[in-house]
Parts: C-alpha cells; sequence; structure tokens
C-alpha cells in the first residue's frame, strides 16, 4: 500500500493549529460572545415568526407573496352570498340585531330554489318578537341549515356569557333534523390579519366551511384541523366578482326571489352582513389592496366563503418539512460567517451579499408559487440570522487581526535588556514559555499632561518627543542594570531581580527611579518652543512577589512580570499626583534599598486595595535635620500624639513654605488620627 504523502497528513493537523492559535489570539471571552451570538442567529433564524419587530417584518412579506400569487378565477357557482345591507337595515328599521322575518322569509325561498346547503353567520344571542317566526321557518327546512355559534370563552370580544346563554336557548329550541349549529370563529394574527384557518377548540361545534361539507362528497376530513393559510382569489375582471353576492331583500320576496333563482339552485348559501363599519376584517389584501377591485378588507361571511371554496377546491397547502426549515436556517447562519471569513475586493463582496440576501428573499416566493404552505417561513430571520452570524464572524476576525498586529508590531519594536539576552544565551530553554515566582523591584514612570499635549501638538512632534522621553529614561533604566519590561504610551515599565538578582537590586532601583525624575526634568527644558508646558516624571517602586517569564505565543516573546507587586507599583505612581511628591517607594523597597535618602510620607490605603501602604519620598539632598523632624512627626502620628505631632508640623511649617509634598503631608497628618492611613480615590 502506497504511504499517504506527508503533506496531505498534516493538513488537519495545521488546520487544527490555526484553529487553536486563533482562539487562542480571540480570548475565551470573545469565543464565547462569537458562539452566543452565532446561536441567537439560528434561533432568530428559525423563530422570526414568534418575536416581535420581526413576525411583523415576516406578515407583511407573506401578505406580499400571498397577493401576488392569489390565484384569478371567474365568479364561484358553487357559492352565493345573501348579505344584509345597509339599504335592508333602513327598510326594516333595524339595525343591531338584524331583522329575523326578513331572514325567515329569505329562508323559505331558498329553500323552495332547492340550495345545496345554507350557512347563517349571524348570532341569534338575544331574544327578538319575530323569534317564533324564524324558529317555523327553520324547523320547516328541508335544505341542512346551519346556524352561526360562539361562546364567550374562545372569542369574548364578540359575545358575552349571557348573551351565549341567550343563543344556547335559541338553538335547543330551533334545532332540528335540518338545523344545526356550526362555529364562526376567525383568528387574526397579531397585526389583527385574517391569514389562517382558526383551530377547532374542544367543546366547539365545526367550522362554518367544515359543517356544510360534513358527510358528502364535497368533505375533506384533512381540513378538520388545518391551520395553514386561507386562500384568497381574486376576480378575473372588476365585473366578475368571485362570489356572487345578493341583498336579502331580493331573496326574500317571492317576486324578485326567482329572478335570482340560477345563483341559489344547487349552490352552498352563506347568509351574513355587508356593512362598512361592522364584522370586516384585514386580509393579505390590506397592505398592498385587491389587485382587481382595489378592495382592502372583506366581510366575515366572504372570509368563510373563500375557506369553503378552498375546501371544495381541496386546495390544501403542504407546510416544507421542518428538517428543510432548520437547515435553511443553518445554512443562512451559516453563509453569513463563511462571507466574513471571505478575503476578496469589496465590489466582489457587494454583488455576493445581494445575491444572497435577493436569495433569502426570493426563495418563500418560489416555495409559495410552488402550491406550499409559506405562513412560518422565516425570509426576514433568515436575513437578520446572517447579519448576525456576519457581524459575530467579522468581528472576531478584527479582534485577531488586530492582536497579530499588536503581535508583530511588539515583535518588531521590543529589545531584551542585556541581562536577559546573556542569560538566553547561556540557557536556551530559558526561551520557552513559562513562568516562575520571583521577589523583585518593580518599577512604574508616567508623564504628567502627555495626553493632554497630543491634542494640542502635530503627530509629527509627538512621536519625536516622545521617542526622546523614552529614550532618555529606557537608558536610565538599563545604566541601573534593570529589566526593561515594556513601554505603555509614555509609561515605562521595568524591575530589578529577575531574570537574574543581585544583592544591591533594591538600591539600584531605588536610584534609577530619582535618575528617572531628574532625567524627565531635564527633558522638559529640552522641549522645543511652541510646544506647551510638560509635566514632570512621576515614579512608582515597589517591591513584593510576582510571576516573571516569557509570555506571549510562537511568534512572539516577550519577558515580563504580573502580578500584584506591579499593580502596587502602578498605584504607587499615581498616587504621586494627590500627594503632591515625585517618587514614592514603598516600605518594603525601600527598607531593602540600603539608602538613607527618604522621608516618610505617612500610610496611605490606595485606590483598589484594603491594606494600607507605608510610603517614602527618595529627597537625596534634604537636610538632616528635616529629615528627622518628618519622621518624628510620622512616628507621634502613629501613637496617637496629637500636641506633639502639631509642635512638629508646626517647626517643620517655618522652613518648608515651597515643599509642596512636605506641606501635603501635615495636612493629612492633622486630618487623621493615631496612625490612621489617607484613602486616596
Amino acid at each position: 500500500m502506497a504511504k499517504e504523502p506527508r503533506a496531505a497528513k498534516d493538513v488537519p493537523r495545521e488546520i487544527g493549529r490555526t484553529a487553536r492559535r486563533s482562539l487562542s489570539q480571540l480570548g475565551w471571552q470573545r469565543s464565547f460572545v462569537a458562539l452566543v451570538l452565532l446561536a441567537l442567529a439560528l434561533f432568530i433564524a428559525l423563530n422570526s415568526w414568534r418575536l416581535p419587530l420581526l413576525r411583523d417584518a415576516e406578515a407583511a412579506l407573506y401578505d406580499l407573496r400571498a397577493a401576488n400569487f392569489a390565484p384569478p378565477t371567474d365568479t364561484d357557482k358553487r357559492i352565493t352570498l345573501v348579505v344584509y345591507t345597509a339599504d335592508t337595515n333602513r327598510a326594516t328599521g333595524q339595525i343591531s340585531p338584524v331583522d329575523r322575518t326578513i331572514l325567515a322569509k329569505a329562508l323559505g325561498q331558498i329553500d323552495q330554489l332547492g340550495a345545496k346547503g345554507v350557512g347563517i353567520d349571524v348570532l341569534f344571542d338575544s331574544p327578538q318578537d319575530d323569534d317564533d317566526l324564524l324558529r317555523a321557518s327553520l324547523k320547516g327546512m328541508k335544505t341542512p341549515v346551519f346556524l352561526a355559534f360562539a361562546d364567550n370563552r374562545t372569542n369574548p370580544e364578540a359575545i358575552t356569557y349571557e348573551q351565549e346563554q341567550d343563543l344556547r336557548a335559541f338553538m335547543q329550541s330551533a334545532g332540528g333534523v335540518m338545523t344545526k349549529p356550526a362555529s364562526i370563529l376567525l383568528e387574526t394574527d397579531t397585526d389583527g390579519v385574517a391569514r389562517r384557518w382558526p383551530r377547532q377548540y374542544p367543546g366547539l361545534p365545526p367550522l362554518l366551511s367544515i359543517a356544510l361539507t360534513q358527510g358528502g362528497a364535497d368533505a375533506d376530513p384533512r381540513f378538520a384541523s388545518f391551520t395553514g393559510p386561507i386562500r384568497y382569489r381574486v376576480p378575473s375582471a372588476s365585473d366578475r366578482p368571485v362570489f356572487d353576492k345578493i341583498p336579502i331583500d331580493l331573496v326574500a320576496d317571492p317576486e324578485t326571489a326567482p329572478l335570482v333563482a340560477d345563483a341559489i339552485r344547487g349552490r352552498y348559501v352563506l347568509i351574513g352582513g355587508d356593512f362598512s363599519d361592522f364584522d370586516q376584517f384585514d386580509t393579505p389584501f390590506t397592505r398592498t389592496g385587491n389587485p382587481v377591485t382595489g378592495e382592502t378588507r372583506m366581510i366575515g361571511v366572504e372570509v368563510h366563503a373563500s375557506m369553503l371554496a378552498q375546501l371544495l377546491d381541496k386546495a390544501w397547502k403542504q407546510r416544507p418539512a421542518m428538517g428543510l426549515k432548520i437547515l435553511a436556517g443553518i445554512l443562512a447562519v451559516a453563509l453569513g460567517a463563511a462571507t466574513a471569513m471571505v478575503q476578496t475586493r469589496t465590489w466582489v463582496l457587494a454583488i455576493g451579499v445581494l445575491a444572497q440576501f435577493s436569495l433569502f428573499l426570493a426563495v418563500p416566493f418560489l416555495v409559495e408559487r410552488a402550491g406550499y404552505d409559506t405562513l412560518d417561513l422565516p425570509a426576514t430571520g433568515w436575513l437578520i440570522g446572517w447579519l448576525i452570524a456576519y457581524t459575530a464572524i467579522s468581528s472576531g476576525l478584527r479582534a485577531i487581526n488586530a492582536a497579530q498586529r499588536e503581535f508583530a508590531q511588539g515583535a518588531l519594536g521590543k529589545y531584551l535588556p542585556r541581562s536577559v539576552a546573556s542569560e538566553i544565551m547561556r540557557n536556551p530553554d530559558r526561551l520557552s514559555l513559562h513562568g516562575e515566582k520571583r521577589e523583585i523591584f518593580c518599577l512604574f514612570s508616567d508623564l504628567e499632561g502627555f495626553t493632554k499635549l497630543t491634542h494640542a501638538v502635530e503627530p509629527e512632534m509627538i512621536a519625536r518627543l516622545l521617542n526622546d522621553y523614552l529614550d532618555r529614561l529606557s537608558a536610565v533604566v538599563l545604566e541601573y542594570g534593570g529589566t526593561l519590561d515594556k513601554f505603555v504610551g509614555d509609561a515605562v515599565v521595568a524591575f530589578w531581580g529577575a531574570p537574574i538578582a543581585y544583592p544591591d537590586d533594591g538600591e539600584r532601583a531605588v536610584k534609577a527611579a530619582w535618575a528617572m525624575y531628574l532625567a524627565g526634568e531635564e527633558f522638559r527644558k529640552s522641549v522645543p518652543e511652541g510646544v506647551p508646558k510638560i509635566g514632570r516624571t512621576r515614579v512608582g517602586v515597589h517591591y513584593g512577589e510576582a510571576v516573571v517569564g516569557n509570555f506571549g505565543g510562537e511568534g512572539r516573546i516577550q519577558y515580563t512580570a504580573l502580578g500584584d507587586a506591579m499593580n502596587t507599583a502602578a498605584r504607587l505612581e499615581g498616587a504621586n499626583k494627590p500627594l503632591d511628591t515625585r517618587v514614592l517607594v514603598s516600605r518594603e523597597a525601600a527598607e531593602r534599598s540600603g539608602l538613607d535618602w527618604f522621608r516618610p510620607m505617612g500610610a496611605v490605603t490606595l485606590r483598589g486595595r484594603k491594606t494600607p501602604v507605608e510610603i517614602f519620598e527618595p529627597v537625596p539632598d534634604m537636610p538632616e535635620e528635616q529629615r528627622s523632624l518628618a519622621i518624628a512627626a510620622v512616628e507621634a502620628h502613629a501613637r496617637g500624639e496629637v500636641e506633639r505631632v502639631k509642635a512638629l508640623t508646626d517647626t517643620i511649617l517655618e522652613s518648608v513654605h515651597d515643599d509642596d509634598a512636605m506641606m501635603n503631608l501635615i495636612q493629612r497628618l492633622r486630618q487623621t488620627h493615631k496612625g490612621e492611613s489617607y484613602v486616596l480615590g
């Protein structure tokens, strides 16, 4: 058997390494957010019909499909509408409830003319004087008649509990072999549009359209539980309506009834109201208007007629398989993610995006045209899912690219201290990615007011000044044998004690801190004319435990220190500003320096820490007498000797009027009690 080429075998391994590297660069938090967004994209792509706002957009697109693909038809010769009109109400003198005498007469004529079945979309939910006449007419019918029924449980807006009881009483008194109840419930979506067949609730009689055909050749058992779309049709011409609509007055009159005999004989007759302000329903034509007649709303009895015609035509719409819908949602999200990863020209990408969007919008129209049920088919959901997936992946890729750029910049712009380079030359294994706990002296510096300066000076000048400043301070660190960690803007981070520790690390660290302050002062004097005034350099030094080592990735090595000791040094640097000092050294670092340069600055609680820190400021040229007074004042404060603190600080005040740091210390000692630390905000 021939061996598989090595390059082919290495492909999966290389893909795995690339994926792991990308995830590492992205970070677990961004990776988690990206996965959550992808899951959200898939959820929306599958469930947009159930989500607010998106549901309305989906409904609007469905209405557009339903209106455009509504089948044209000549007048349906199987169904006739007999309607009460405003003229009927004026002639009978009754509006609500409608006149039942004229209905009784119309039923008699319809029975004689040989209708196939009668459905009455009028609720008899309140007793009337002519009920006996109507009951007699109903009991004498040879044609099957189905009376409208609704209950308060499923349709509380249309009928109260009391009306329901009156309706049931009328049904019982008028019912018989040929007269039975039928549900006239019509359900609308959240936007008030009647798009779907209503559910068949337990306890309700069959829907009017199902009741009329039940037990006959026209019956279709599939519609008994169908909740798909109502098929609305449009007339093939404006003068040929979908359904014949005859005023009830014409049918009730024995003299005129024969004139409409052809529209009654052998047909299903639906009786209801045709009023401009009552029993009107929004349909998919509401937004666009009926393309032939321009009508936007439809009376309830015509909605029932549309369902009956759909049943008679056995136009039962099948929903696309759930598996296909899920696959389509996954494909939309996958396309969004894949598009984000494609690297090509902008115009090519734009064409690709437009093509995908067109596909998402076109597929539901094609499925509708093929005769399937596209209610709940998430066209908008696919678009939004695509957008979220695209955003999630493109954001992640931008983060990875930014990390890679920073990675490359760090590799080009960094240099190792001589001590680190020497250690690596002697022991190449030190280049591996690992860390170790070490006791080190940590230093942070910062240039006051440099951020404001960047807004007031040209970028070229900022670059020249910053390079000059960092060169000066870097030279100081290296001169005193420190490890240059990194630059953060105008800030310099360094440490002593790693990778190689020396007995005088503390002394060199403190001397370097003071020398950095002086180098900053020299830099201020060398600034060209026209550049706004630059502040002084502030430095913080602390001694403590940190994790030190090479960190980064396979393509970048940075020797750095991490941990609380580094954070404390940074906080000490920041404390210089509120304390009016230049260099602050913690007790831990001061005691290990072996120097006698320090004057005490009291105890403070640094921002973000609970434990107070005793701090000192190195002042090499301070007279010994003043240094002793400051030490005595701080010690008296620690013992709670208020009067002695006042006396000592009064003495100090006589000679330090121009020393802001000492004035600050005196104020803090007088404001606090018995060694209490001063809390920095």
